[in-house]
């Protein structure tokens, strides 16, 4: 759809560096984005992922789902960088304490 020169409402990019996957997320998470986010980071092989969340805007429960399922299914190798609204999204939630979550 054709928004008339005004920025994408999600877009999500890949870049793997060796052993180091950085997915770079934008705009809207949600219920029609989430899937698409997950199934990125899932695309790549890594030992390091680094979500960067620093242009999302909006973040709902099923962003929240997806980024617990990557938690757990990557163990101490995942690292999410929050947008001020996604961590108060996660803190609202009961995870700003996570170890994934970096405390920036």
């Amino acid at each position: 759809m054709d928004q008339g020169g005004a920025p994408a409402v999600f877009s999500v990019t890949a870049e793997l560096d060796g052993d180091q996957l950085r997915v770079r997320v934008a705009g809207e998470v949600d219920m029609a984005t989430a899937e698409t986010m997950y199934q990125t980071v899932l695309g790549e092989a890594a030992r390091h992922i680094t979500l960067d969340l620093r242009s999302v805007t909006f973040f709902d429960s099923a962003a929240i789902h997806a980024v617990v399922r990557l938690a757990q299914q990557f163990p101490g190798a995942l690292t999410v960088l929050p947008s001020r609204q996604v961590r108060r999204v996660l803190e609202i939630s009961g995870l700003g304490e996570q170890d994934w979550l970096a405390q920036t």
